[in-house]
């Protein structure tokens, strides 16, 4: 499928800042399952700086703006040609060993109740494979989160979110990770863009999951929200250990704390697949 994206982030300050310096993570790496056809980031009036390819693979660039401002837009265009691989993430490059990704933070971190989520999810499953287990968690993750915008906050924790049982795609992420590492499989949060559910119906386009390791396959993705797999509607953007740390952009705000109003839009639209000569 070829996907176009256009991703427009814009912050406003009710007062002048001295300056703004930003960590953006915002161009996905080619892999087997996407590539990439064109890809521009936008960000007027910055100063971009260093670019580097973190231990995930992911592209990192920092961007500094001088003040005084009180508005900035960072926009991003493209076009990626992506394949089902039934959540498989083949031939990405990374350095990052997958059992670094056992490391819990404090969005993560499984409490006694993601425990007891995670083991009687895998209860009787001793002798199943590791994709039959992750399938098994991301599950119990679907039927015990409800998806419901505009409950959780950003800085909800996976034990949080399962404790009032409903959440975001970013709450089912952290939930997913946080039972995977309790049955000790690496899990990592994953951030990207999705065309359409699969029935039509509205949802997110900036949207977020988890992969999990399977040995025999490598990582695999889990999109617990609408209890799937990642397939050729997804583009994947950036990952990390969660949604802090794969956050698209991070930004210091220099000069004064004033009010923040951020607007964000995104939109990913399916176009027409290029004839093979």
């Amino acid at each position: 499928m070829r996907l176009s994206v256009r991703h427009i982030t814009r912050y406003r300050f009710d007062q002048p800042v001295r300056g703004i310096v930003q960590s953006q993570k915002l161009w996905p790496a080619s892999s087997a399952g996407q590539r990439i056809l064109s890809w521009e980031v936008t960000s007027e009036g910055a100063q971009t700086g260093a670019e580097f390819v973190d231990g995930g693979g992911d592209m990192i660039r920092l961007a500094t703006w001088r003040g005084p401002l009180t508005e900035l837009t960072v926009e991003v265009l493209g076009e990626v040609e992506t394949t089902d691989l039934f959540g498989v993430l083949r031939d990405h490059r990374e350095r990052v060993p997958p059992s670094a990704y056992l490391r819990p933070t404090r969005q993560v971190e499984a409490d006694a109740e993601l425990k007891m989520l995670s083991a009687v999810a895998l209860k009787g499953m001793e002798g199943a494979s590791a994709l039959d287990r992750a399938h098994a968690l991301s599950r119990a993750v679907s039927g015990a989160i409800a998806y419901k915008p505009g409950e959780t906050q950003p800085h909800t924790t996976a034990a949080e979110a399962l404790a009032g049982g409903v959440g975001v795609c970013q709450d089912h992420a952290h939930a997913l990770i946080s039972v995977a590492h309790a049955a000790d499989m690496p899990a990592r949060y994953v951030t990207g863009y999705l065309q359409a559910n699969e029935d039509g119906s509205p949802h997110e386009a900036s949207h977020a999951w988890a992969e999990i390791w399977v040995p025999e396959l490598g990582w695999v993705g889990f999109d617990a929200a609408n209890e799937c797999c990642p397939d050729d509607r997804y583009v994947r953007l950036g990952s990390g250990y969660d949604a802090l740390d794969a956050a698209p952009i991070r930004g210091l705000v220099q000069g004064g704390t004033p009010e923040e109003e951020l607007e964000v839009e995104v939109v990913v639209t399916a176009g027409q697949q290029q004839q093979q000569q």
